[in-house]
């Protein structure tokens, strides 16, 4: 079986590849979700997060933003104390205060998902790479979902950091054309 050369270092990166990443999603709570892992890897591994999701979920109450948009300053100091996430004061404040900014949102535009899924007109990209050197680690779309974002309120939405979102939330096919999820992935836009 081919799989994406990334997703074989550690098991959790197969699971991963294997059953989720590239995998289209339009639940809200999970998009915040991943919104938030994805900031939260700046500047490490994803393998790192990975390791800290399940903490993430209970340490952030299973990703609720309109709960975490209600932390306090004595809250984030508990999740400055918690070894079992990653604690930088920066990252913490940041989800509380994207909390802010996705529940803005959705009262704009009735759902995150309706609203994030317009950098790509509402379906998948469908890349054709052959090799890892092939795909970008920024495109046009995430230049621009990176500054709308940050226009309203969001922190740690480079442009690096929304297009691996875009990859592992499905709005774009990066699975190698000879992996054997890419087909699969395909036939779900």
């Amino acid at each position: 079986m081919v799989r994406c050369p990334w997703s074989g270092s550690h098991p959790l990166y197969t699971t991963y590849h294997d059953e989720s990443w590239g995998v289209p999603v339009h639940d809200d709570r999970r998009l915040f979700e991943m919104l938030i892992l994805e900031g939260a890897q700046a500047g490490l591994s994803w393998l790192t997060v990975l390791k800290k999701q399940e903490n993430y979920r209970k340490a952030f109450s299973n990703f609720d933003p309109s709960k975490i948009a209600r932390y306090d300053s004595q809250r984030v100091q508990r999740l400055l104390e918690n070894a079992k996430i990653i604690r930088n004061r920066l990252k913490i404040e940041g989800a509380v205060s994207n909390a802010h900014a996705f529940l803005a949102i959705q009262k704009d535009c009735g759902t995150f998902d309706r609203y994030i899924w317009e950098f790509v007109g509402g379906k998948p990209r469908q890349n054709t790479w052959s090799t890892v050197d092939q795909i970008p680690s920024t495109t046009a779309e995430s230049e621009t979902m990176s500054k709308d974002l940050k226009h309203r309120g969001f922190t740690f939405v480079g442009s690096t950091i929304c297009y691996a979102f875009m990859q592992a939330t499905g709005m774009v096919n990066d699975h190698l054309v000879n992996c054997f999820r890419y087909q699969f992935v395909r036939k779900l836009r």
